[in-house]
């Protein structure tokens, strides 16, 4: 190896006499991507967090839900499937045939809800001697894409059904995008068809408040909830910043999808831009960035103190100073 490097010394420098341009290119070793880390956000996460990517790959990714024994399932709604991530980052199918499920919630009873979308439908799907369908039409027309789901106290399941996904044929009319309510007595009582796209749905920690993304619009939209489950006041809540993209159709979208509460009811939102924080008040307290967009989010762990992210096939997380509210599995 020294003889070489000699020569080539040697060489070099008749090169440099003889007036000869060289372009020398170095072959040192290319760096991993570093994990992307956390913003400083007061109250909510420390600065230079890194935000760990658990694995990439997976067939679609939404539903995220925390389970009491600190592992995490999410849906893989291409898979036809719900994954369990343990806090060990060991990766198991959870249930193998769930209907296209998309969002998830959990009772106090143990009682697993999805909304589904193969055969559109939103119920309980495990365990099975509990399995029951809460509504799969309404005004005799059957429902669209259930999307996103989220249970009261009282066993009544707010949920979000976008619209038509796809074609639709000729001889269909689709009921349009709108927000449901299911009430603990089994009836279904339309909330709002006013939204052109409600998405993630979330209630606040007192549920005195019921927020609904509007993956369309820029604004997270918030009502306020009578004791009979009917909600008033709706008003534009928390604005979403430098949210909007133009899409492939030419509308606009802020990207907005899951959200998630944490014990002091703050909110936070998956959008086009990463993961925007906002205060029980509405104000922006920060945003964190990933490298592929956030469909939807969770706190989980024994303690509800790590936030997952799934997105674009793929998940991740990282420790919160936050803690999830822990009144409610979501």
């Amino acid at each position: 190896m020294q003889v070489n490097t000699v020569k080539r010394e040697s060489w070099l420098k008749k090169m440099l006499i003889a007036g000869v341009t060289i372009s020398v290119v170095t072959t040192a070793p290319v760096q991993a991507e570093e994990d992307p880390v956390t913003p400083a956000i007061a109250g909510v996460v420390a600065g230079g967090v890194k935000i760990r990517l658990i694995k990439d790959g997976f067939t679609g990714t939404e539903g995220p839900l925390g389970l009491p024994d600190g592992s995490l399932i999410f849906t893989e709604t291409q898979a036809n499937r719900i994954t369990r991530i343990d806090e060990n980052d060991n990766i198991t199918t959870y249930i193998a045939d769930s209907n296209g499920a998309n969002g998830l919630a959990l009772s106090a009873n143990g009682e697993l809800y999805a909304a589904q979308t193969l055969k559109p439908r939103v119920g309980i799907i495990h365990p099975a001697n509990k399995a029951k369908v809460l509504a799969e039409q309404y005004a005799g027309k059957p429902l669209n894409r259930p999307n996103d789901l989220v249970l009261d106290k009282k066993g009544g399941v707010y949920f979000t059904d976008p619209g038509a996904n796809g074609p639709v044929k000729p001889d269909q009319v689709p009921t349009k995008p709108a927000v449901y309510y299911t009430k603990p007595n089994g009836e279904l009582v339309l909330i709002t068809n006013e939204i052109e796209r409600p998405n993630g749905i979330q209630l606040s920690p007192d549920e005195k408040v019921l927020y609904v993304a509007n993956t369309a619009g820029e604004y997270i939209i918030a009502y306020d909830i009578a004791a009979d489950g009917s909600v008033s006041n709706k008003r534009n809540f928390a604005k979403l910043e430098d949210a909007l993209q133009k899409t492939e159709t030419g509308g606009v979208s802020s990207g907005a999808d899951g959200l998630a509460v944490d014990a002091d009811g703050r909110l936070y939102v998956a959008a086009n831009t990463g993961i925007q924080i906002f205060s029980a008040k509405g104000e922006f307290l920060g945003n964190i960035v990933l490298p592929k967009k956030a469909q939807n989010i969770a706190f989980a762990g024994k303690d509800k103190r790590t936030f997952y992210i799934v997105g674009r096939g793929a998940a991740y997380k990282f420790p919160t100073l936050a803690q999830g509210y822990t009144g409610r599995a979501k």
